[in-house]
This record gives C-alpha cells, structure tokens and sequence, in this order.
C-alpha cells in the first residue's frame, strides 16, 4: 500500500530531477548559439558577455538560503510546485523577450532559474521523505541519475532543433530558439498543472531525523569552519564542471579543428556523458574508498587531463580536444564527495549548511566571466582554461585538510 502511495509522486519526481538536469545543461549549450545569433563577436568584452548565460542562470543560486525559509513555511510540495510554475513563466518570457535583444532574453533565463533553485532545495529532501528512511539513498541516486541522462540529451536537443537550421553563423537568428523553448515551455506547464492538482503526501522534510542524538552540537552551523570552506570547494567546483563545456568551442577553435557550431554543441555530449558514467560507477566506488580519497583522486586526474590537453594542443588537436572533454569522468564524482566532506558532523544543522552550500553554486556565475575577461586580455583562451589548475588545487586541499578543520 505505502509503495503504491508513492509510486506516482517519485515518478513526478524523477521527470523534474530530467528537467533540472535538461534546462541547466541547455542553457549551457546554447553559448556558441547565443554568441553567433547575438553578433557578440563584434561587441566590446564580447568573450566576457557570451559567459552571462552562466551568470543570469547560476546566479540564482545566491537565493538558495531564502528560497529554503519560503519553502519551510509554504512545504515541500508547494515549494516544488512553485518551482515549476517558475520554470514555465520564465521559459514562457524566453520566447517573446530573445526578439527583443540578449540581455531582456536573460532576464526570462533569470527567471526559470529561479524555478530550478526551488527545484533544487525542495526535491532532494522531498525525494529523500517519499519512502523508507533505508531506501532513500537509492531513490535520491536513481533521480540524480536521470538527471545526468538529461545533461547528455541537451546538448543534442540544442545542436539538433535550435543551431542545426542555421549551421552558417552568418544566417544564425536568435528566434530559432523560439519554438524548441514552446515545446518544453509546454512540457513544463503540464507538469505544473499536475502538480498543482495532483494531491501528493505533504512532508515538512524531518522525518527521517533521530529522535535522539546523544552528541553534542555547536549553537550554528555557521561556526564550523569546515562548511565555509566546504561552499569554498563547491563554489570553484562549479567553475570546473561548467568551465570545460563553456570554454570547448573556442578551445577547439584554438586548436584548428574546423567545426560547425551544431557540430561543437553536439561534442558536449561526450562531456555530460562522462558525468552520467562516473555517477553510475561512483554508487560502487563511494562504498569501497572515502570521500577524501576520490576527491583527491578525481582532482588529480582532472589535472593530469587538462595539462595533458593544453600540453599536446595543435600538434595533436584531436587528441587534446578528447583530452579535454574526458575531464567529465573525473568531475562526475565531485559534488558529492564536497558536499558529503563539508556536511560531516553536523548533525540537526545540516539542513542549514546545506542552503549555505548551495548559495555556493554561484561559482559558475561568477568564475566563467572572469575567466571569460582573462580571454579577452590576453587574446587566449588557453589562459582563460588554465585557471582550472587553480580550482583543482583548492579542491585537493579541501579533501587533504580543509574538511577536517572543525
């Protein structure tokens, strides 16, 4: 009887966890797209303005923390019903606001990301409530699954419906991107009338909690050092796992492969599809090794790739640029080896850490435009990736010392 209860509900949540892997992945995607359609190229800081996709989209994340009070008060699953009412407005706003210029069109990407947070905060811990507590890992894994199967299909979607009728850059028109957004504009409103219909168990997010807990806590979670580096190792996570995709068709330019812009955003795939391997691998892994182990390991790979890649570049641009993509099965593994290091320990207060730790997914925001301007003044954009070497390095520091500082 409890399973046939929540049955339907998990299928509901698993279609949104595709969605929220589907439309962060698109928006990713469409950069080249954006920065043909748009004729950024031929615009002052050009190479700083393509990257604002990632700003407008995971800046949103800085509202993680009060979207996690809104949803306190109204629950879970009017959080969650919001968040897809939001998904559909912004994407409804998309359509007519990408005829009106770039920046008015980012502002409806603002908007439907703001969705995808309230996605994000709520539907984790409503995933994790809808069944027994012995369960809910292999029910949270099963939808983060589906949400990297999504990752690998949007970049075919956009190469396919968005790019592929104007593949000559001087023909791309930025309302190509008009009727692809109506078909999941629609998509995102039929889940949200289902949603808002659909009578689905109501749950405050505690009810897994320990009844008892003998150890002693700190009075905040803002007092252990290891969270605030923790949202450190997220926030340049972020600029690894979106810095390759964003930076891979002028790295392949750079190189001197000669590819269309469909052709560049279809070799995504490839990326995203490391990420959907190693998170199924990563179910074995995670149970044989810690999580200090695979994230030094994993940073160290990403390392030996991406040096590898600028090492070889033009004399061997093929094998660099495969290189670079296959840097995805190291980084697959990495959000939850941080996330499990930095919320280590804090008991009851690990509802509050977490909302601080997602703040940091700003990181994508605010690192691809820097790096974005380091392209812009040097004239390259090898100097621009090599800002990774940093984030890495951060990352294997966190792993080796900065986690275990309480």
């Amino acid at each position: 009887m409890a399973k046939n209860k929540y049955l339907f509900p998990l299928i509901i949540m698993a279609a949104l966890f595709f969605l929220i892997g589907f439309m962060t992945t698109m928006n990713n995607s469409m950069i080249d797209f954006l920065k043909e359609a748009f004729k950024l190229d031929a615009l002052a800081n050009g190479e700083i303005l393509k990257q604002l996709p990632n700003t407008f989209f995971f800046g949103a994340y800085a509202l993680s923390v009060p979207v996690g009070l809104v949803i306190h008060r109204i629950g879970y699953k009017n959080g969650v019903t919001a968040g897809v009412g939001l998904l559909a407005l912004g994407i409804a706003m998309c359509i007519p606001l990408v005829a009106m210029g770039y920046i008015p069109f980012l502002f409806g990407v603002a908007v439907f990301a703001i969705g995808i947070v309230f996605l994000q905060v709520a539907a984790n811990p409503y995933v994790n409530a809808l069944g027994p507590a012995k369960t809910a890992a292999s029910r949270l894994t099963l939808t983060n699954f589906l949400n990297s199967v999504a990752t690998v299909i949007a970049p075919m979607f956009v190469s396919m419906l968005i790019i592929s009728d104007g593949a000559d850059a001087s023909e791309m028109d930025p309302t190509q991107v008009q009727e692809p957004f109506m078909i999941i504009g629609g998509i995102a409103a039929a889940i949200f009338v289902i949603m808002f219909f659909l009578k689905l168990p109501q749950i405050k997010g505690d009810e897994h909690d320990d009844e008892e807990s003998p150890k002693e806590y700190k009075s905040s979670a803002f007092k252990y050092t290891h969270v605030w580096l923790g949202s450190l190792a997220i926030f340049f996570y972020m600029g690894i796992e979106i810095g390759i995709p964003s930076f891979f068709a002028d790295y392949t330019k750079e190189l001197g492969l000669e590819f269309s812009s469909a052709q560049r955003t279809d070799m995504l795939k490839y990326y995203w599809g490391g990420l959907m391997v190693g998170r199924l691998l990563g179910i074995f892994i995670l149970q044989k090794y810690s999580a200090r182990q695979i994230l030094t390991l994993c940073s160290v790979g990403g390392i030996v790739l991406v040096a590898a890649s600028l090492t070889i570049g033009a004399g061997s641009p093929t094998t660099a640029m495969w290189l670079f993509l296959g840097t995805g099965l190291f980084h697959s593994i990495m959000w939850p080896t941080i996330y499990n290091l930095a919320l280590e320990d804090l008991g009851p207060l690990a509802g509050v850490a977490s909302g601080v730790i997602s703040t940091a997914v700003i990181g994508a925001a605010a690192l691809t435009p820097m790096m974005g301007a380091i392209q812009a003044i040097t004239g390259s954009v090898v100097f621009a990736i090599s800002c990774l070497f940093i984030y890495y390095l951060y990352l294997i520091f966190f792993a080796a010392k900065g986690s275990k500082i309480r």
